[in-house]
């Protein structure tokens, strides 16, 4: 098992870590389809070698293409950490800068599979917000939070960290931007290329910025989404006796049991994904689970 000093020296390199490929029972990203040239699968592997040096990049030139080929990225599930990754004592983190011990708890915080999407992937929510394009930039980015002072400032760009800059106390400590990338080239293909050649990537609000606090964040929005539907459809300011029907439970989407309680009505919450369902019971973001139409319809009459 990895340890905090560990995480903090750098990519592990001397000797590298197994390639134990993706981890099964955890949930996955869905496989993305680039269509990448040739030319382009090469610049794809270009960059995400440029992490390593040259006698190392020989070891994983053929894996990362085997990824690419796969997944249509390159996530290194080499260098996915054996650790448990989720958000420590903030005092547990070696650091010269307590600003920078509280990022890379935030860090972890949004890697951490009880939290995360798709953890292996870097994906906290929403399917493709992404925390890293891949585990080199995770290592990297905390090694340089764990030598950051207090004149320091690191910057990030869609994931890759551009390195540490003199700046002073009253500073930012971190600088971070995401997927900037002009209206003619934002299309859902221009962006899967991109995002797979490894020049940007979808941070999401929370994701990207490393301060993801779950659907707890969406709460109050979503109860007013839900007052306000019955306002303007039903024309009702209570919503005692109505039933409130959608679907979703990943990511933010937890928070709709939740809000339909507050909002004083029955929620029936659809979700195909067994694995978030039961996340978010275990979570108590719902009151009972169903897998039977008509004990889910009693249950409702029941509720009303």
């Amino acid at each position: 098992m990895t340890s905090l000093k560990e995480i903090c020296r750098g990519l592990p390199l001397n000797p590298l870590p197994e390639n134990r490929g993706r981890r099964k029972g955890i949930p996955h990203a869905p496989v993305r389809t680039p269509n990448l040239t040739a030319q382009e699968k090469k610049l794809a592997l270009r960059n995400a070698l440029r992490y390593f040096p040259p006698d190392i990049q020989k070891k994983l030139v053929l894996e990362f293409a085997e990824e690419l080929r796969l997944y249509g990225h390159i996530y290194m599930y080499r260098f996915f950490p054996d650790i448990e990754m989720r958000a420590y004592p903030i005092e547990d983190y070696p650091c010269k800068s307590k600003s920078a011990a509280a990022i890379m708890l935030m860090i972890m915080n949004n890697l951490d599979p009880s939290v995360a999407q798709f953890p292996q992937e870097l994906v906290t929510y929403g399917g493709n917000g992404q925390v890293f394009s891949n585990w080199a930039q995770f290592w990297l980015a905390m090694q340089y939070l764990s030598e950051m002072t207090e004149e320091q400032t690191l910057v990030m760009y869609s994931g890759h960290p551009l390195g540490l800059f003199p700046s002073h106390r009253y500073a930012p400590r971190l600088v971070i931007t995401n997927g900037m990338v002009i209206p003619n080239y934002s299309s859902r293909d221009e962006y899967e290329k991109m995002f797979a050649l490894g020049v940007t990537m979808y941070g999401q609000m929370t994701a990207g910025s490393y301060c993801y606090i779950g659907p707890q964040g969406i709460v109050h929005g979503t109860v007013l989404t839900v007052l306000n539907a019955g306002r303007r459809y039903l024309k009702a300011e209570d919503l005692s006796g109505k039933v409130f029907v959608t679907s979703g439970l990943g990511g933010m989407s937890g928070a709709q049991a939740k809000a339909a309680v507050i909002a004083g009505c029955v929620g029936i919450i659809a979700e195909v994904d067994e694995a978030a369902l039961m996340k978010r019971y275990k979570q108590g973001w719902l009151m009972e689970i169903s897998n039977n139409l008509d004990h889910c319809i009693a249950r409702l009459r029941y509720g009303l």
